[in-house]
């Protein structure tokens, strides 16, 4: 009896206790939200401009948002449509993906094709000034929507890149097109280039898969390009591994709880029945490029070659709100989880790093002259042998040797698959 007395005591002090420290909790969250509103009423009267309660209040959400990482912001009706679009692969703008850091805009990737990337914005590049207007000091979304126009008006950019002197960069804004997969074949190669991850992306892909496989009977491997590439829908990530695995974990997502864990699996499909497989990453491969070429280096199915990527491994959940008045939607992007490669490591802040690291350069083989036995002075058969050079000079590169001539990272991947191939086929015989 004593002891259950005991017990019950015990059990009273702690609801007690936890009474007490629930009500101290909201009595500070209460004299904090009385704050705010004596904050906005002064805004509200003595800010040197009248700004409305919607803007002050979409502010106040915004800060609320970006104030705890860089990828999470509200997003008004306008900026909710344009996310919509974002998503089925047509946009307009200039056709970079962007984050914030230290007060500046700084570019993940630049989109291939857009005109971002054909005025020459590299991943790393910080945008310091919008035409006129300085970036430091606004939000995510406020830069955004000074980006954004109409497709053919002029922006200039004032660009900050390691190295170099503060440069501005004239843009044409336009309607932005994603093709996210492109395809060629490099001598028995197949070669994949993903843009961005889109509702398109795993049809795209499959489609291309298809189409060197049916056309070029002798392919020795892929070469799956993810640089630049600055990310996009979860889901798609998802199928792209699926593409090439056959079983095992693709990527997991952990939220704040323990229990909170979501994992996606592969469903035995590879459609290149086990071809050799190299992934080229670089700086500007962000999110669900990393997902990719995670997964398939964590389960020996490709070779990551190239440089570090961007280390963006956190889960972002559109989060919609409808207003009763109107019926108009705006949202959040809340940051809800991080990714993990199927062997447990985040992405976050570390990104990808390759299994080997070729930093992008010049192919150089084409701008020097070559010399052999036949440059020798009365080298035996040096008629034959100048005949034969001189063809070869005169011959003008293709489209592809001209890349390639460019393209030290692809080129590469090119001789590592070709090796592989070579060594596969030794050991059949």
């Amino acid at each position: 009896m004593i002891s259950m007395l005991k017990h019950s005591i015990t059990i009273i002090i702690f609801l007690t206790s936890f009474s007490a420290q629930s009500t101290s909790k909201n009595k500070e969250t209460y004299e904090y939200l009385d704050l705010f509103g004596q904050i906005f009423d002064k805004v509200r009267s003595e800010y040197v401009e009248e700004v409305t309660d919607q803007e002050l209040i979409e502010k106040a959400i915004d800060g609320m948002l970006t104030g705890l990482d860089p990828h999470s912001g509200y997003m008004n009706e306008e900026v909710w449509e344009e996310m919509q679009m974002d998503t089925q692969g047509k946009f307009g703008g200039l056709g970079i993906e962007i984050t914030m850091e230290e007060g500046f805009v700084k570019v993940i990737s630049p989109i291939e094709d857009s005109p971002a990337f054909e005025a020459g914005i590299l991943a790393g590049d910080f945008i310091i000034q919008i035409d006129d207007t300085p970036v430091f000091g606004l939000t995510l979304n406020e830069a955004v929507e000074l980006m954004r126009g109409e497709k053919g008006e002029p922006i200039t950019i004032t660009i900050s890149r390691e190295g170099t002197d503060p440069f501005e960069v004239n843009i044409i804004r336009d309607i932005i097109k994603i093709q996210s997969v492109k395809h060629e074949v490099y001598d028995n190669v197949g070669y994949l280039r993903i843009t961005s991850f889109t509702e398109q992306t795993e049809d795209g892909l499959i489609k291309s898969i298809n189409k060197i496989q049916n056309e070029h009977k002798k392919i020795k491997g892929f070469v799956i390009d993810l640089r630049s590439n600055p990310g996009g829908l979860l889901t798609q990530a998802v199928k792209v591994t699926d593409i090439f695995l056959k079983r095992g974990e693709i990527v997991s997502t952990r939220g704040r709880d323990k229990k909170d864990i979501r994992r996606y699996r592969a469903k035995n499909k590879d459609l290149t029945n086990g071809k050799p497989i190299v992934v080229l990453i670089n700086g500007g491969s962000a999110s669900a490029s990393e997902i990719v070429a995670g997964a398939l280096q964590d389960h020996r199915r490709a070779i990551i070659v190239g440089t570090q990527s961007f280390g963006k491994g956190s889960v972002q959940t559109i989060i919609p709100f409808q207003r009763s008045k109107d019926g108009n939607v705006s949202g959040i992007r809340l940051t809800t989880a991080r990714y993990y490669t199927p062997s447990g490591v985040s992405i976050q802040g570390k990104g990808i790093n390759p299994d080997i690291i070729v930093e992008q350069g010049e192919f150089e083989s084409y701008e020097f002259e070559r010399y052999s036995e036949s440059d020798l002075k009365d080298s035996l058969d040096k008629a034959d042998e100048e005949n034969t050079n001189n063809n070869i000079e005169d011959a003008d590169l293709s489209e592809k040797e001209e890349r390639l001539a460019k393209d030290y990272q692809l080129k590469r991947a090119l001789d590592l698959l070709k090796g592989l191939s070579i060594f596969e086929e030794s050991f059949e015989e």
